[in-house]
């Protein structure tokens, strides 16, 4: 692909393009060849790129990205995020950035920041995860683990369940995500936000079980608190300590390194009594090579839970 094949591709994509958060362009997948250094985005009234490798033609693609900004005239700003640099900083390239910027997803909002960290405040390849905890949300009480700004806890919340707890050991996030419920019309007074490091925290999370369904989707690596390799095996062996009977578990993963058999025998070795159901699709706007090497969603339910899940 040459950089008048990206311009191309993203003229067509734009053609589509509604309120909804929307990938206009997924290199991280090596299916485009000398792009999978660069994503992007169509966020509400935002055209955002993240560059996360630096590249001899920065300067093109940045050049080219003003011109499908001015063309168009769907967003009110184009911001660019150099991943590759220490800070990760997000730059306003054209035009003024709103005050308030939303992921919409489903009708649901979610607030971002594009001058956070590294990540804005919501992960996009998650839609299919969360239209599953749509599908499988009512009546239930929910444990949400690694929950960042609780975009699982909104949509299980507004699909009817019965209460959700979420974990995270970062403050921050949680704020955001009790902020999330309330953009979204959404009694907070059955949802728990818990700011503990989950490995230590497990008396606190026995508290409020049994859970009938787990959100289990944490960093594959976390300085000082998480590295999936080391430490995903320890939340796998304590379910049978805060599950209900009818338990389904939605175990994510993405980190390229590690396949869908990790987590598979992990569930084995560590909680026999859960079956695997199933690996959940991917969004098409998120192409892989390898499929091994993207987003894997494995959903696992207790053997006594008899009933079809889908």
């Amino acid at each position: 692909m040459r950089l008048d094949d990206l311009r191309q591709l993203l003229i067509t994509a734009s053609h589509t393009v509604t309120e909804e958060y929307t990938r206009l362009f997924h290199g991280r997948g090596n299916t485009y060849g000398a792009y999978r250094f660069l994503t992007i985005d169509s966020v509400d009234k935002v055209l955002f790129a993240v560059l996360f490798d630096a590249d001899n033609e920065e300067e093109a693609i940045i050049a080219m990205l003003r011109d499908l900004y001015t063309a168009k005239g769907k967003w009110e700003a184009l911001i660019i995020q150099q991943r590759y640099l220490p800070s990760a900083p997000s730059t306003l390239i054209a035009g003024v950035l709103p005050q308030e910027t939303f992921a919409i997803e489903n009708t649901l909002k979610y607030r971002i920041n594009f001058q956070s960290a590294q990540n804005i405040g919501f992960f996009p390849d998650m839609k299919i995860g969360r239209e599953f905890i749509r599908e499988h949300s009512k009546g239930k009480n929910i444990l949400n683990l690694f929950s960042y700004t609780c975009s699982f806890s909104v949509v299980a919340m507004a699909a009817g369940a019965n209460a959700v707890v979420n974990v995270d050991m970062n403050k921050n996030v949680l704020t955001i995500g009790r902020d999330n419920h309330r953009l979204n019309g959404l009694d907070t007074k059955q949802v728990e936000f818990m700011p503990y490091n989950i490995l230590k925290s497990w008396s606190r999370i026995r508290k409020s079980g049994p859970y009938d369904l787990i959100i289990i989707d944490p960093p594959s690596f976390q300085k000082g608190s998480f590295a999936a390799t080391s430490d995903y095996e320890k939340i796998i062996r304590r379910l049978h300590e805060f599950t209900s009977e009818e338990c389904i578990v939605l175990s994510a993963l993405n980190a390229p390194e590690l396949e869908s058999e990790f987590i598979k025998t992990l569930f084995r070795e560590n909680a026999p009594e859960f079956r695997y159901v199933e690996r959940l699709k991917n969004l098409e706007s998120f192409p892989e090579i390898e499929e091994e090497r993207s987003l894997k969603n494995l959903v696992f339910r207790k053997e006594t839970y008899c009933t079809n899940l889908l």
